[in-house]
């Protein structure tokens, strides 16, 4: 006794298929000469090719055979009727399936659900190594003739082999040879299976699970019955999350397929036609994100080709070359900065109750998925930390977590291991510092809330220039604004960017600030002023493009959504265009004697022993270093430290600095070394 009225239906119309099969076994018989052959089926005997030259079998008329089948479907009405969902009809339904479509699925499957139809359909197609039924049996069984076209063509492009319903075999054989066989996929889900092909693994991804934005738009359309809907979202949006409320409110599940992962697969057309027969044996909604201008040819419409709600989610404009219909569009709006605080507040839980939630999000750029994974990794942070209780350090880690990788594959990262209090600058540099931390922080309110950057599609970016010597505290700083920031640091190789051929440059370009919109960091373009040089009069072929160059980088600048950094030796050798587009422009001066003294001291540290006759206001006083060269002969002191008993000297510090005076190429004067000339003569 079969309890589940699907599989009873199921099997109650294999029963009729193995009635059919009866009485074919019994007329095959009738007229076999050799029916008790033991090798039969192996070997052509002359009886049987005379047989075969008597001329073509009649198509059997199945009109009698039928009384199993109307007391299945009887069966199945009164299933129905009670409120249970019998899946073969649904599937019937769904794919559109005839009554003939129907009976070739049910015998195609057949073997799958009774071993004893591969007998049945080695003998019938009079091979025993062969079962399977062929199209031939099938069409026989169905009472149907090899030579109706239209019933032909049910087996080649009909709805149960678009659909992916049934597999036909041996493309090598004649068509009536060739087997028909049922994907495992589909007998589980008649079965009551609803397990993804194992195939799917990696690209399916779990749907959204966020309360997060305005979905009747997306109601509305499927409301309309518009099956397409195409949702363009922000950087801080959800198009996904939008989809799922708005697919859910017509009482579908969602699959959710992730596009990154399916378009670099070979066989990522083959792959969307089987989340297509995903969706369609399910009887759910399709999202599919993010669509990206790279998609493959035809995939998009491999995933459109389908009766149900499909949504598909990017941030570019809809290419009508993806798919011939077009899909309804629509905008989803960003996330406010107290929607977004919100998010957090709640992703956190009570853990975070004494943290300013907003002011510790504020620097992070994330969508409402992003926010909740985010959330989840500083809860686990925190659950590391002796007290249990989530600090703005977890969350910024948390935020860190979620940068994508390609960035790190353009740029060096640099995680932040100095602060503020390691910075030895005058006043001015340093509030210009806390400003560009400021801007940072607040950017989301200022820029996207309060739209004060409106119109020509300005980005959400801050970008600031950082002038000054060499070793004045350029890169430290940058440094210490993504580390107060709780932002890693991507230092940009241009030898990674540069390119003599024409255009090369750019792209190298685009592809470092895409991805760096799409990461919470700070960028930071060293020795700038070799890619953000001025423009110069056209005088040949390379003026030109070097000025194009200059020209997509001012365009590309206004329309930054991150946080950069240019960092140049010759802020003579900026163009002044780009300066206009700066937010912030950071002066970084030669340290004077105090502040010599202070950064002698910062970079000794407190790690290594110091001998009683060191002077650091001499050497603040006595030696004009910028701040890079007093740590590189601070460097060079501690490591004849650590070969003279481990304890820095002044004279360990007079040499350090007669070494940093010869590779800087600078006179060495006796009166600049005082008392201390004897260590440095001979040197």
């Amino acid at each position: 006794m079969i309890d589940d009225p699907s599989v009873a239906h199921l099997l109650g119309r294999v029963g009729a298929i193995e009635d059919r099969i009866r009485r074919l076994v019994t007329a095959r018989r009738a007229v076999d000469p050799q029916p008790d052959d033991p090798f039969r089926g192996l070997y052509l005997s002359d009886e049987m090719v005379d047989r075969l030259l008597a001329g073509v079998p009649g198509v059997p008329d199945w009109s009698d055979a039928s009384a199993r089948l109307a007391e299945t479907e009887q069966n199945a009405d009164l299933a129905e009727a009670a409120g249970h969902r019998l899946r073969l009809r649904r599937m019937a339904q769904a794919f559109t399936l005839s009554p003939i479509d129907v009976d070739l699925l049910v015998i195609a499957l057949a073997a799958d659900l009774d071993p004893r139809f591969e007998r049945f359909f080695g003998y019938l197609n009079d091979d025993v190594g062969r079962r399977r039924p062929s199209v031939s049996v099938a069409l026989e069984l169905c009472g149907v003739p090899l030579t109706s076209a239209a019933d032909r063509a049910r087996l080649i492009s009909g709805p149960l082999v678009s659909g992916g319903l049934v597999i036909i075999e041996d493309e090598e054989r004649p068509l009536p040879g060739r087997a028909v066989r049922v994907p495992d996929r589909v007998v589980g889900h008649l079965l009551g299976d609803d397990t993804p092909d194992r195939a799917l693994d990696g690209v399916l991804s779990e749907p959204s699970t966020v309360e997060w934005g305005d979905p009747s738009r997306v109601e509305q359309a499927l409301a309309a019955g518009i099956r397409l809907v195409y949702l363009r979202e922000s950087a801080t949006g959800s198009g996904s999350a939008v989809a799922v409320r708005g697919i859910h409110s017509r009482g579908l599940d969602v699959v959710q397929l992730d596009l990154a992962r399916l378009g670099g697969d070979r066989d990522a057309i083959a792959l969307a036609r089987l989340v297509t027969r995903e969706v369609r044996l399910r009887g759910v909604g399709l999202i599919a994100a993010p669509v990206t201008p790279e998609v493959q040819p035809g995939l998009i419409e491999a995933l459109a080709d389908s009766p149900q709600p499909t949504v598909f989610v990017g941030e570019s404009t809809w290419d009508p070359g993806w798919f011939s219909e077009l899909p309804v569009a629509s905008v989803v709006e960003p996330t406010t900065t107290a929607e977004r605080a919100g998010l957090w507040r709640t992703s956190l839980g009570p853990a975070a109750d004494g943290l300013d939630v907003a002011e510790a999000t504020a620097p992070f750029r994330l969508g409402p998925e992003q926010v909740q994974r985010a959330a989840g990794t500083a809860r686990s942070q925190a659950t590391l930390s002796k007290s249990g209780v989530i600090t703005a350090e977890h969350v910024a880690a948390g935020a860190r977590a979620e940068n994508a990788s390609a960035l790190d594959r353009l740029a060096r990262r640099v995680t932040p291991t100095v602060g503020w209090s390691d910075l030895v600058l005058p006043a001015g540099p340093l509030n210009a510092l806390r400003e560009i931390e400021l801007r940072a922080r607040h950017r989301e309110q200022v820029l996207g809330d309060w739209n004060m950057r409106p119109g020509g599609g300005r980005g959400h970016g801050v970008v600031a220039l950082f002038a000054g010597d060499s070793g004045t505290g350029k890169t430290m700083s940058a440094e210490v604004v993504a580390g107060g920031l709780g932002l890693d640091l991507y230092v940009v190789d241009l030898s990674t960017v540069v390119d003599k051929y024409i255009g090369e440059t750019e792209k190298n370009l685009e592809r470092i600030f895409r991805a760096a919109a799409g990461t919470n960091a700070v960028l930071l373009f060293d020795e700038a002023d070799a890619v953000f040089g001025k423009r110069s009069d056209v005088k040949d072929s390379h003026d030109r493009y070097a000025n194009v160059e200059s020209a997509y980088l001012l365009q590309r600048m206004e329309t930054f959504d991150g946080l950069a950094i240019l960092a140049t030796n010759l802020r003579a050798n900026i163009d002044e265009a780009f300066t206009r587009r700066l937010d912030i422009i950071v002066d970084f001066p030669i340290p004077d004697a105090v502040q010599r003294t202070r950064l002698w001291d910062r970079s000794l540290g407190n790690l290594v022993r110091r001998a009683d006759d060191i002077d650091l206001e001499f050497l603040g006083r006595s030696f004009e270093l910028a701040g890079g060269g007093i740590r590189a002969a601070a460097v060079t002191a501690a490591y004849l430290a650590a070969a003279d008993r481990g304890t820095v000297l002044m004279r360990h510090c007079i040499v350090a600095v007669h070494r940093e005076y010869r590779k800087l190429g600078r006179l060495v004067v006796e009166s600049e070394f005082g008392a201390f000339w004897p260590e440095v003569v001979g040197r």
